[in-house]
């Protein structure tokens, strides 16, 4: 029994380790560029811009901006938590964390080559057309989380009404000596970028993403294999809430999984099912979910969640009444390998060692908040 439970969880290790390594040097990177956008895109800069408010415009640039960035939904998680506490709206940031892991030109020309230019022109219609609408309908139908300047006027607001019933009314609220600070300098910029991502940002993300991936491993090693093996081995009867459900179960990368999806598809699979499998997986993996409920809310994330499933579905429907029946699935094998050939020079790919050691880097900032966390209960306690 001991050693039955021993081997579970040594699956749900290996399973999560897997994970991580597909995603970590992804995720060290974006939080170079978080670094990077954190102190050259300040609030009060983000705020003149369409990002920084409720225009379609903000949410149209940044979808188009996400289109071109080939990195995965964890990658994302530290960009689009930088963007939104760097001033951006709750649709601008929820448009670019759609955007960014579900098409890439990566994905889109593995699209044209595995899964036809039917299947691929809806691929890259959706990829821009259900960002946009999740981004608009969060700037619509958003609360206090909207914007985070939003709920930093409150608290400021709040703080202000509360010292002026305190303070007496001779007193002038303007300070008698204004000081002027000098502006920093690049490279002290740099510096300052790469502290704050290194030592705050990567601190809570990872907190998130690695416990996001421990249980997406669980999940991986409880929900029976066989299970999945058996209904994906009857492409015929794969459902459009079928292939929600098991993309959400599976970590999904819009270019590691096309040819699985393409496979599926030539199998027999109705070609809505490439569309729903590719938009629901890309965009519901739990480490991004979760970290959106934590760092944005709870709101935020179900409304971000119910709008993948909800879109992903509609189109893949939609897909289904335009192409079937008569659909084709694409059978060309050279034309298949001459388009994987092209795709795979333009892949980014991180040996393994590196794989390795930014996994390793990820858990030790998890350990290290999972420390804080800790340290700070038995404070309190003690204070007590």
């Amino acid at each position: 029994m001991l050693a039955e439970f021993g081997g579970f969880l040594e699956k749900i290790i290996v399973s999560t380790w897997n994970m991580l390594n597909s995603s970590s040097p992804w995720i060290i990177f974006s939080f170079l560029v978080a670094g990077l956008l954190h102190e050259f895109l300040k609030p009060e800069k983000i705020q003149k811009t369409a990002i920084g408010s409720g225009k379609i415009s903000g949410v149209f640039w940044t979808t188009i901006s996400g289109m071109f960035i080939p990195i995965c939904s964890c990658g994302t998680i530290p960009l689009g938590i930088s963007m939104y506490y760097s001033g951006a709206y709750l649709g601008p940031t929820l448009a670019f964390m759609t955007s960014t892991p579900m098409i890439n030109p990566i994905a889109l020309l593995l699209a044209y080559g595995l899964l036809g230019k039917e299947i691929a022109t809806i691929y890259l219609i959706t990829g821009f057309v259900a960002p946009m609408v999740i981004g608009m309908i969060a700037n619509k139908f958003a609360g206090n989380e909207l914007h985070i300047g939003l709920r930093n006027k409150e608290i400021k607001q709040t703080t202000l009404e509360t010292d002026e019933d305190e303070e007496d009314d001779s007193v002038s609220p303007e300070p008698l000596i204004q000081l002027e600070f000098e502006e920093p300098g690049f490279w002290d910029k740099i510096k300052s970028g790469m502290r704050w991502s290194f030592t705050e940002l990567s601190v809570t993300i990872c907190k998130y993403t690695v416990s996001g991936m421990l249980i997406a491993g669980l999940i991986f090693n409880v929900v029976p294999q066989s299970f999945i093996q058996d209904y994906l081995g009857q492409p015929g009867f794969v459902s459009l809430l079928g292939i929600t459900v098991i993309a959400a179960l599976m970590y999904v990368c819009a270019v590691g999984h096309i040819p699985f999806i393409a496979a599926l598809v030539a199998s027999g699979a109705a070609p809505g099912v490439a569309i729903t499998f590719l938009m629901a997986g890309a965009g519901t993996n739990i480490p991004e979910l979760l970290t959106i409920s934590k760092m944005i809310g709870k709101r935020a994330m179900i409304m971000y969640f119910a709008m993948v499933v909800i879109i992903s579905n509609i189109v893949g429907y939609l897909t289904n009444r335009l192409l079937m029946p008569g659909f084709t699935p694409v059978l060309d094998y050279n034309q298949t390998q001459h388009t994987i050939s092209y795709a795979n020079k333009m892949i980014i790919s991180f040996p393994d060692w590196a794989q390795h050691i930014s996994s390793v880097i990820l858990i030790c900032y998890a350990i290290y908040a999972l420390y804080k966390y800790i340290k700070g209960k038995t404070t309190n306690k003690a204070a007590v």
